[in-house]
C-alpha cells in the first residue's frame, strides 16, 4: 500500500537524518494521518522538545491535545506558539493560533 511506502520511507530518511525536524513533523503527521495518536503525539512532543522554533508543530500539536481532551495542554501548546510567531513576526501562524486558541477559551468559558 502506498501509505505503508510513506511511512516506511519516512522511517528510514529519519534514521538517516534523526534531527531533520521536518522528518519528525512528516511522521507525526503521516500517524495522525493514520489515527496512531499516542505516535502522532510522541512525535508532536519531540518537535516541540527538540525543535522549539519549528512553528507548524503548535497548531496540530494542540489539535492533538484537544482530540485527547487534554484542553489545558492545548491552551498553553497554542500560548507558546503564538508567541513565537509573534516573535519572527509569521503573522499567518499566529492568526490560525489565535483562531483555535480563543475557540477553546470560549468553549471552556460557556463551560462554566
Amino acid at each position: 500500500m502506498q501509505s505503508d511506502n510513506r511511512l516506511e520511507q519516512l522511517l528510514k530518511f529519519l534514521k538517516q537524518e534523526p534531527d531533520d525536524p521536518f522528518l519528525q513533523y512528516a511522521l507525526a503527521t503521516e500517524h495522525l494521518r493514520r489515527n496512531k495518536l499516542e505516535l502522532a503525539l510522541f512525535y508532536y512532543e519531540s518537535l516541540v522538545d527538540k525543535h522549539p522554533s519549528y512553528l507548524g508543530t503548535y497548531y496540530h500539536l494542540g489539535k492533538l491535545y484537544e482530540q485527547l481532551d487534554r484542553q489545558a495542554d492545548a491552551i498553553k501548546t497554542y500560548q507558546t506558539g503564538m508567541q513565537l510567531a509573534k516573535d519572527t513576526g509569521d503573522l499567518h501562524a499566529f492568526s490560525e493560533l489565535q483562531n483555535v486558541y480563543n475557540a477553546i477559551i470560549r468553549l471552556d468559558y460557556e463551560d462554566d
